[in-house]
């Protein structure tokens, strides 16, 4: 079985979790007997391709004088935005929506367009949306040239690409939601995003979704027929933490560590909030937040509001062998995540024998049992966790023990085993 797959990122260049899940996906597959194409953007040469074959879409060529390409580009909407948008993460404005049409386009611009080739930064800056369209014209180039059985696309960015295929090859679509524009951005979303989100999911053939949660909000919010959305968990990748075991920490307080983007999705706000509680219980903790993002400044305003900041750092982001020492060096980790469709870093903290803390608005929270779980929103339960934890031995090593065993059970080689499944019920 041959799986034409699409993507904005892959390790080591990576933002989040989607190219972290991305990674082991393809890892699994191919020990379930699947070929996977996977394009990107931009590739750069030191990508891991043991198993998979990796497309580098700036690399593809396009027959520009085909009028389907022509008609394509004529109804194209360019958008300049903010430079956090992310998968994961809602943009923070939308400046400017330019609608391209033959009447305003100079003979100079369309050269531009038109060439047979594009090159793609892979990131996401005020150009997304150009890219994203581009890259759509790309998957249509890259389905005619390239045999499979199966297109698979992840996250919005990837939507109109798969799309572009199908219509090209004709082949079954399978669209990955791995997190929604109510994910990103509340009740207050951007409709553009919203709306390519449905008009993806409406054109696969099936839906996977990351968690029970996001399945919901698919089925509730974006209308998509429950007989096609199916959801199989993330799992993780077995790390190297064990070239940290022995890492001392130079300090004698226990470390309780947030991991991940400083955007309101994740909740932030309410680890500082049950940090400063716990302070005023005990003097024998520092807390580390690790991550990158829109809220930094505020955050870092409130730590000194707070008076904490003696007992508070702030790491900047953190990936790869990083990302496995500052779980060694932690004692606790804590994700109050206010909306997170899955949610990888709880189960690497646990596979580094870090005991978690995670919201129950999570979707790791419906799979993990030896992991405490809080509202978000309640910082007196979410503190009281952190002190039982690093004032109880017993309780500490519990969650140790049997976390885990649990995490270590949970396999990518399982997870594609369901992907598969997916694969195999539309052909």
């Amino acid at each position: 079985m041959k799986v034409l797959m699409f993507g904005w990122e892959f390790p080591p260049h990576i933002t989040g979790g989607l190219g972290t899940a991305c990674y082991g996906m393809t890892k699994g597959l191919m020990k379930n007997q699947v070929k996977v194409l996977f394009v990107v953007p931009k590739a750069y040469g030191d990508e891991d391709q043991r198993a998979v074959r990796l497309i580098n879409a700036s690399d593809v060529a396009v027959t520009m004088d085909d009028q389907a390409f022509k008609t394509y580009w004529d109804n194209i909407t360019y958008m300049e935005i903010g430079s956090n948008l992310i998968p994961y993460l809602g943009p923070e404005e939308f400046e400017k929506t330019i609608r391209m049409n033959r009447a305003r386009t100079t003979k100079h611009d369309l050269q531009q367009i038109t060439d047979r080739r594009f090159s793609f930064s892979g990131a996401y800056g005020t150009n997304l949306l150009e890219e994203v369209s581009r890259y759509a014209l790309i998957a249509s180039s890259v389905a005619a040239q390239y045999d499979h059985d199966i297109i698979h696309a992840h996250d919005w960015l990837t939507y109109s690409a798969g799309i572009a295929a199908k219509e090209t090859s004709g082949k079954p679509l399978v669209v990955h939601m791995h997190a929604t524009e109510f994910d990103r951005s509340g009740e207050n979303i951007n409709q553009l995003v919203y709306d390519i989100e449905r008009r993806g999911m409406e054109a696969a053939d099936r839906v996977i979704a990351v968690s029970n949660l996001t399945r919901a909000i698919v089925i509730e919010k974006y209308g998509i027929d429950p007989d096609k959305v199916v959801t199989v968990h993330n799992a993780v990748e077995p790390g190297s933490e064990g070239d940290f075991v022995n890492l001392k920490k130079n300090v004698n307080e226990k470390v309780i560590t947030f991991l991940g983007r400083l955007t309101f999705q994740k909740g932030p706000e309410y680890f500082i909030e049950a940090a400063y509680q716990v302070l005023q219980r005990s003097d024998k903790v520092r807390f580390v937040m690790a991550g990158s993002g829109d809220m930094m400044n505020k955050l870092i305003r409130r730590v000194a509001q707070l008076g904490i900041s003696d007992r508070f750092h702030f790491t900047g982001f953190l990936k790869g062998a990083d990302v496995d020492k500052m779980f060694a060096l932690s004692d606790v980790f804590v994700m109050p995540s206010v909306s997170e469709p899955f949610g990888i870093v709880p189960l690497e903290a646990m596979r580094s024998n870090v005991p978690v803390i995670i919201s129950k608005q999570s979707g790791v929270s419906e799979i993990l049992k030896h992991a405490i779980k809080v509202d978000f929103w309640d910082v007196d339960a979410m503190a009281d966790a952190i002190y039982g934890l690093v004032h109880y031995h017993s309780l500490s090593h519990t969650f140790k023990k049997y976390g885990k065993s649990e995490v270590d059970a949970l396999k990518w080689d399982d997870a594609a085993y369901k992907i598969r499944n997916v694969y195999a019920s539309l052909l």
